[in-house]
């Protein structure tokens, strides 16, 4: 039996003027990804593991694992059998693995890490020997893996680590030691209950030297009866905000032995006698496993915004309030303009974070390659970018999932609409592997040495030329075509750039030395990096649209045109503070931009459904009462609400036991 489609939705698709196919194509990244992303969703979810009979929100804490774990072994087969078959390895790099995680878990698989950063470590950190010994293993889901390296007293600040690995020549073994509370490994995914390996980040000390933090493969619980092993302490780290089926953990060692082969020695190694060896540029070597997990949550970030985008936009075209005019019908919450300046962003914005996510990977496998020929000339600039990038993109898709969610009303607080998961999840992106605020004071050393090359006469590398121009002390002329915004926002980025390496200078002349120099720098070091990331993404935004639209047809070329015009017209009214600051721009040009973004929102809006549409979520993967393709909005409210347990019986245990004898004077 066919359900039927709210009438005001199928109203707005048939406004829809351009292809949406090839839009879903460009949000893939291509063609091929779109049909390799619907064979693999379609197998997953005809797998019958995402059907709950109660809502997950309704089970215990317990419940939720048991289920989730239930949920991961079948999710794992079809990883092993049919997704790496399509991909092989490239898969543990690639976005369908998480895209088909979506058509599993409402919530985050207890696997995610295994899969997501046990198997890659693995293969990027591992020789061909241990590669022989460990991957199949981890592939077949012989063992399960976790990854610890953040710890109770330390996350970003790596060399702070207080976990030792000390060599033992005599038994050629490391002994793995937490020698105070803050040492414990806390947060790893996987690691509370299901992982019986894990790879450990420890400082490692050989013949009485400390040579820095190392990764090391360390079973931690019997493979037969999952008990953890003698010396191992390991358990769930409490209730989160969200994300209760990641199985976060801690882990500590009380002088236990690994074998001198569990070392992953693929860019160092410590040999039976106990003398250390490294190869050239280890540190920056081993640091590409970082590197890749943030790139990783760039595509990840508009992977989610883009589910809320969808979730809000279908509920504003259904939804009806309001009267402004007495004789006419209630409008839609979409026909007003506040609606659309809260929501077309959101869809321009998980566009612009897709797109650039996509350079940022190829920008990645590009660096790789050559790492892997001994040239690591380009790593400090992709650490850069993946830094400040990482940051902004969860930082601002946490923002607008939270504003879909404004923009939904009160309904958009049940937890049916999906939209608080989505922003528990992300906003905890914001924060793991690299805290915002540290990732872009990374990104600022990098800035500072770039502007100070630039000063030298020096060559820097593309992300960064705009410096060379801003070096003439021009002023740039403020136009508001794409380009000239554009260029605007690069004169936003070099001014505070200059700004901030003359402040440190002007420090140090008063015999301050340069760290401190730094520190007192350090909030417009900040908007300095965010500056020069957002110039980033929207130069990158411009140029891939132009790419990968030019062969398309004519309506998808405007309709696309249009969102990232929006998208550097809104970060222009937003920054007009700057602009004023460093370009030419004057109150007139702010004025007339104002009018440009308001015409835009106009134009968008007969495309807006279509443009969620062409997201092309399945409504297992939103798994929202609020966005669903049919738009039946209230009987999926009404239909959700009556699974709750507490509608199972109309009167409680509680009313006889706690309220009938108070309201009778007996309590």
């Amino acid at each position: 039996m066919s359900v039927k489609v709210n009438v005001d939705l199928q109203k707005e698709r048939q406004k829809c003027n351009f292809n949406m196919q090839e839009v879903t194509f460009i949000f893939d990244c291509g063609k091929e990804q779109t049909l390799q992303r619907k064979k693999i969703e379609n197998i997953a979810l005809n797998s019958g593991a995402s059907i709950d009979a109660v809502p997950e929100e309704c089970l215990s804490l317990k419940e939720r694992y048991d289920n989730a774990v239930r949920k991961s072994c079948i999710y794992s087969r079809i990883v092993k059998n049919e997704l790496l078959e399509i991909t092989g390895l490239e898969a543990f790099g690639s976005p369908l693995l998480r895209r088909m995680a979506d058509a599993f878990f409402k919530d985050i698989s207890p696997f995610m890490l295994h899969l997501g950063m046990f198997v890659p470590t693995i293969i990027g950190q591992c020789t061909a020997e241990q590669q022989a010994k460990w991957l199949p293993r981890a592939l077949e889901m012989q063992i399960i893996g976790a990854y610890a390296q953040t710890e109770l007293g330390h996350g970003t600040f790596i060399r702070g680590l207080e976990t030792t690995a000390t060599y033992d020549p005599e038994t050629e073994e490391f002994v793995l030691h937490s020698p105070t509370l803050t040492s414990y490994k806390w947060w790893a995914g996987g690691l509370g209950n299901t992982a019986n390996y894990c790879i450990v980040v420890a400082q490692l000390y050989t013949k009485g030297q400390c040579h820095g933090t190392h990764p090391f493969i360390v079973p931690i619980r019997d493979e037969e009866t999952h008990e953890p092993f003698p010396g191992v302490k390991v358990g769930d780290v409490g209730v989160r905000m969200g994300c209760n089926t990641a199985d976060n953990g801690f882990l500590s060692f009380n002088h236990y032995r690994i074998p001198r082969e569990n070392m992953m020695m693929k860019n160092a190694k410590v040999l039976k006698d106990g003398t250390y060896v490294k190869v050239a540029r280890h540190d920056k070597l081993t640091y590409g496993t970082m590197v890749f997990v943030r790139v990783t949550l760039v595509k990840e970030a508009a992977i989610n915004l883009a589910k809320a985008a969808t979730i809000a936009v279908r509920y504003s075209a259904v939804r009806r309030q309001s009267k402004p005019k007495p004789d006419a019908p209630e409008p839609q919450i979409i026909d007003y303009q506040t609606q659309q300046h809260k929501l077309f962003i959101c869809i321009a914005t998980a566009h612009a974070l897709q797109i650039t996510g996509d350079w940022l990977w190829r920008t990645f496998r590009d660096v790789l390659t050559e790492m892997r020929g001994g040239n690591t000339d380009s790593l400090p600039e992709l650490h850069a970018l993946s830094s400040c990038l990482k940051a902004i993109s969860t930082s601002d898709s946490a923002a607008y999932i939270e504003q879909c969610r404004f923009a939904c009303g009160g309904h958009g607080y049940m937890l049916s609409s999906n939209l608080p998961l989505l922003y528990s999840f992300v906003t905890a992106t914001r924060t793991y592997e690299g805290d915002y605020t540290v990732l872009l004071l990374q990104t600022a050393r990098f800035l500072v040495k770039a502007w100070e090359q630039v000063e030298a006469g020096k060559s820097v590398t593309p992300t960064v030329s705009y410096l060379t121009l801003a070096a003439t002390k021009e002023k740039v002329l403020w136009n508001d075509f794409a380009e000239g915004i554009i260029r605007s926002f690069q004169a936003v980025a070099a001014g505070k750039i200059s700004a901030c390496a003359e402040t440190i200078k002007r420090h140090m002349k008063t015999g301050m030395c340069y760290e401190d120099a730094w520190q007192l720098t350090t909030v417009r070091l900040v908007a300095a990096a965010e500056s020069h990331c957002r110039s980033v993404i929207c130069q990158t935004y411009w140029n891939e649209i132009a790419r990968l639209t030019a062969s398309c047809s004519a309506n998808v070329k405007i309709v696309m045109e249009q969102l990232v015009t929006l998208y550097l017209v809104y970060w222009a009214l937003e920054r007009s503070g700057d602009l004023l600051r460093y370009s030419t721009i004057s109150e007139k040009d702010l004025n007339r931009l104002q009018d440009r973004y308001e015409e835009l929102l106009a134009l968008i809006r007969p495309n807006a459904v279509g443009l969620v549409d062409a997201f092309d979520f399945r409504d297992e993967i939103l798994q929202s009462t609020l966005g669903a393709y049919d738009g039946r909005v209230y009987e999926r409210l009404m239909e959700e609400a009556l699974k709750s347990p507490l509608n199972d019986e109309p009167v409680k245990a509680s009313f006889h036991k706690y309220i009938k004898p108070l309201t009778k004077g007996k309590l």
